[in-house]
């Protein structure tokens, strides 16, 4: 199924169930794509549906083409979820690569609304200190030096926007 008619394909059934349970739902439609023009084309179309949120792979995507659908969310009042596809080739070698930490506020600089973060618990876990010092990090306007949770100096974001930590990947209520 090509991008376009699974776009509308979700739009159309989402908005089905939503009329006939009366609850909002939701699917975030992934206007990842090979360039950047064809992103803004895939984003320009799900508003047009009346979509309120799509998602992009951001390592994949890569970072200029984030910071321009980002932006584009911005200006037209769309959500951007965030997808970390690939992020374990990067940041879970313990010989080489880099920290989710170092993407997570990377990914705060280039921009999105929501980010698949990782848990404590389930199918995407981390140690706990750690989950939850870079989670710190994506959301909060200013963090202090916590070597225990991997932050290694105090950092003010000023008025950078943070962005939501979403579990994501074998979450189910018997975590809770």
């Amino acid at each position: 199924m090509r991008w376009r008619d699974r776009f509308l394909f979700v739009a159309e059934a989402t908005m089905k169930s939503q009329a006939e349970t009366g609850e909002i739902k939701g699917h975030y439609l992934n206007a990842t794509a090979g360039n950047v023009d064809e992103m803004l084309k895939r984003a320009a179309f799900a508003r047009e549906l009346g979509v309120p949120i799509i998602m992009h792979d951001y390592l994949t995507g890569g970072w200029t083409a984030n910071t321009t659908l980002a932006e584009y969310c911005r200006d037209n009042g769309l959500l951007l979820h965030i997808h970390r596809a690939m992020h374990a080739v990067i940041d879970r070698q313990k010989n080489h690569g880099m920290h989710f930490r170092v993407l997570a506020k990377s990914l705060r600089m280039s921009g999105g609304d929501h980010l698949h973060s990782g848990t404590v618990v389930g199918k995407l876990e981390g140690e706990r200190d750690i989950t939850l010092g870079f989670v710190d990090l994506m959301r909060d306007a200013f963090i202090e030096k916590d070597r225990s949770r991997g932050i290694f100096f105090t950092q003010d974001w000023a008025s950078l926007p943070g962005v939501m930590p979403v579990a994501s990947g074998g979450i189910h209520v018997w975590h809770m």
